[in-house]
């Protein structure tokens, strides 16, 4: 059975194939769409027309792109989250504290995505952007809201999207992953030694409601070559832990 014929809507469900595609292909044009699609050229052109007269994509001499009007949409589910209102403040803290990257990422549908990433002083350019998804399994945030799940809820997360790789330190066993995932649960956070991105370096907690469900993750990410042994392993812990205690009691009593 292909992934399509599980959907009601059918049609739906091409859209979203096709709005995906071209942001993956950072813009593309009909019969490069077809051909990655394996769609009819006048399905997937048909898709474009509508999109574009509705103002979704634009049309850049025939290379359509995923439009802006995106972001109104994105940017207004973000503003009525609590977790992003509470947590913004001090993520922001966080960065000016330790000059690098702070991070905070939420679970949806069994993906990382990131509700906002700020950069300090000393902050190196990375790929992540707001509304980036990842797979959890391979950044410190994911595992430490994965150690926070309940195993059966684990497993289903896997199951669904697996555990590929994406560096060569990325965990791809799922044994060596609920280990790692104990391991978090005592410690109180996660690390993230060049899994998602090499030469990247990362500390992130969980940020818990007042029935310890993980509702989200906070991290501070950094280059190895700052990221040393003693820095990674004490300074940085100290301060993401600082400051997921204070989201969480923000949180409870706001």
């Amino acid at each position: 059975m292909s992934n399509e014929s599980r959907y009601p809507v059918q049609a739906a469900a091409t859209t979203f194939r096709i709005i995906e595609t071209l942001h993956e292909l950072d813009g593309a044009g009909v019969s490069d769409l077809s051909d990655e699609l394996e769609m009819p050229k006048s399905t997937v052109h048909d898709h474009l027309q509508t999109l574009t007269e509705i103002e979704y994509l634009v049309n850049e001499g025939g290379t359509y792109h995923v439009g802006a009007r995106f972001l109104e949409l994105g940017g207004f589910a973000r503003s009525q989250m609590k977790l992003y209102q509470i947590a913004s403040p001090e993520i922001k803290k966080l960065a000016s504290e330790t000059g690098e990257h702070a991070n905070l990422l939420i679970e949806e549908h069994g993906k990382g995505i990131f509700l906002n990433k700020t950069k300090g002083q000393d902050a190196v350019n990375l790929d992540t952007h707001i509304g980036k998804r990842v797979h959890l399994h391979t950044t410190a945030l994911g595992k430490a809201i994965l150690s926070r799940l309940s195993e059966p809820a684990v497993d289903e997360i896997i199951d669904r999207h697996g555990l590929p790789a994406v560096t060569e330190k990325t965990i791809t066993n799922v044994g060596e992953l609920k280990r790692q995932l104990a391991t978090i649960r005592e410690q109180g956070y996660a690390i993230d030694d060049e899994e998602r991105v090499s030469g990247m370096r990362c500390v992130a907690a969980p940020i818990c409601d007042d029935e310890a469900n993980p509702i989200g993750a906070i991290s501070v990410s950094g280059p190895t070559n700052r990221f040393d042994d003693e820095i990674f392993a004490t300074e940085i812990p100290k301060a993401v832990l600082s400051t997921a205690n204070v989201i969480e009691v923000n949180m409870t009593y706001s």
